[in-house]
Order: structure tokens, then sequence, then C-alpha cells
């Protein structure tokens, strides 16, 4: 059976009819099966899709990244393969996938943004009237997310009886409801101390540590905000999220010299491997600042 067009055609026929996929998906499935298409076609001759092999797909894909396509579209046009294939399997048409024996392209994985301690510590120093509710408030929040780490869920729905100022711990109840301790140091517990009694005058309807002037729980885009104009303010470009000060937040622990496994269980995470890419921003940047200092890695002029 060759990989002509109107083979391809009614496998996007059956992704828009009976699996109900969109225009816009069908469509970068036609460029993909396309291009797979031409290539079978390349030199006059034409594969027969029942006896396409792992190797010529391989050699399809090798050929496409020698032309610039990037890990991301490399994975995709694979991904459309594995589904004709899947396809003719279900109507008999072929006896095999050799899209199925083909490794994905790894996805590079970005770095973890984080802002700089100056800029926080800016932030933090910045003059506060503390009489002022929302200015101590927006102020705690930058302070509980830059000394704890805790998700933007987890300050959230964060409890005030889960604050424990004696002992300087909290209990957070992250992912899949799973508590765990997270201490902290005494300029937190300052401004815990601090907010409180403008809390209490507030008189909250619920018992969350942090509140809005009316009392109310808290809620995502706020929360946004405060971190986002708080670092705005202070010089700070790019993404400026609450997620970003958790990732500085990893990247200073272990720059200070934290132990890997207690920053995973600080954090939260299920696995070392999802704590261990704060140890390529933390390479990334020692190495900067080697650029920047050493004598021997200055390029010199003249």
């Amino acid at each position: 059976m060759p990989a002509t067009n109107a083979t391809i055609e009614r496998f996007l026929q059956h992704l828009r009819l009976e699996r109900n996929l969109s225009w816009r998906t069908v469509d970068l499935y036609r460029r993909d099966l396309g291009q797979w298409a031409a290539h079978t076609t390349a030199g006059g001759q034409q594969l027969d899709l029942a006896t396409v092999t792992t190797s010529d797909i391989r050699e399809w894909l090798i050929t496409r990244a020698g032309e610039g396509d990037s890990p991301g579209t490399l994975r995709h046009k694979l991904q459309a393969l594995r589904a004709l294939y899947r396809y003719l399997l279900r109507i008999g048409q072929v006896t095999a996938n050799p899209a199925a024996q083909v490794e994905l392209a790894k996805m590079p994985r970005p770095l973890p943004k984080f802002v700089r301690e100056k800029t926080v510590d800016d932030v933090i120093g910045a003059e506060v009237d503390l009489r002022d509710f929302n200015q101590v408030r927006d102020r705690l929040i930058i302070v509980l997310f830059y000394e704890t780490g805790i998700r933007l869920s987890e300050l959230i729905t964060l409890r005030d009886g889960a604050v424990d100022l004696t002992k300087r711990e909290l209990k957070v109840r992250g992912k899949r409801d799973k508590d765990r301790i997270v201490p902290f140091g005494e300029e937190l517990a300052q401004w815990i101390g601090r907010y409180r009694p403008l809390r209490a005058a507030v008189k909250p309807e619920c018992d969350n540590l942090l509140v809005t002037l009316k009392g109310k729980p808290l809620y995502p885009s706020l929360v946004y905000h405060v971190v986002h104009d708080s670092l705005a303010n202070a010089g700070a470009t790019g993404k400026l999220s609450p997620h970003v000060l958790r990732h500085t937040f990893a990247s200073v622990m272990l720059n200070s010299g934290a132990q890997l496994n207690s920053v995973k269980e600080l954090l939260g995470h299920e696995s070392l491997a999802a704590t261990q890419v704060y140890t390529h921003v933390t390479l990334s940047e020692l190495q900067h600042n080697y650029q920047l200092a050493h004598p021997r890695a200055i390029k010199k002029g003249g």
C-alpha cells in the first residue's frame, strides 16, 4: 500500500470526524504527514506503508533535524506517524507499527527562573506603613514565599493555626493532601507578629492566615499581582510570579550549602529529580560569577 496522499487524507478524516479533533490539530497532522509522504517519494520511488521500517523513520527524522527541526517539532512528527500506524493497524492494513520503536526526541528542560538575592532584599527592606493592613500583608506574602519556598496554593490555604511562632514552623498541606513541616526564621516571625493584630481588626470570616481587607481568603490573581508589582518596583524584569520566588528560595538554599535532599523535603517534592534541576541553576550562577570575578577568566583587551 503506497504512502499516498489519499491514505493520509482518510486518516485525517478519521481524526476530524471520529475523534473530533480540531481543524487546527488536523492541519498539523496534515503538514507532518505530508512531509513524510514527500520524503517517501523522493527520487521517484515510493515506500510501501506496510514495509516501512523503523530505520526508514529514523532516517527521515535525522534528515528533518539536519534541516533545522527542533526536538519539539521532531516529537510531533513522530507522534503523527505513530498515530497513523495505530489507525492502519486498527483497520487491518498493516501488521506492525514501526514508529513505535523510535524513541521520541528529548526535550530540553528549561531552567527555573529566579531573581537575585539583592532584588528580594530590596523588596523586603523597602519602607512600609506598619499601620496599613494591605501593606503589611503584602510584605508578609513576599517574606513567606522567600523564606519558606511554599507554593501559591499552599500560601493561600495556610491556616493561622498551622503557624507556630514558638517553634518557628509552618505545617503546610501540599500536593495530594500531604502535610510537611517547614521551618522559618526570625524575620518571618516578626512580620507575622506585625500582621496578626491588623488581621484581628479585620474580623475575618475564615481561619486562613492571609486574608483580604474584607476578611475573605486570598485568591491567586491577587497574590500574583502582589509579587509581580513588588519585584517590578525593585527593578526586576522577566517573569515575576510566586513560583519564581519558590525557585529563588531553592537556589538560595543550595547556594548557601543546604543538602539537596533537605531542599527536596522543604519544597515538598515527590522525587529528588524534581529538585536536582536547581543544581543547574546554582552552577550557572556560579559560572557567571566566576566569569565576572576571576582574573584569568576576564578577557583582556588590546
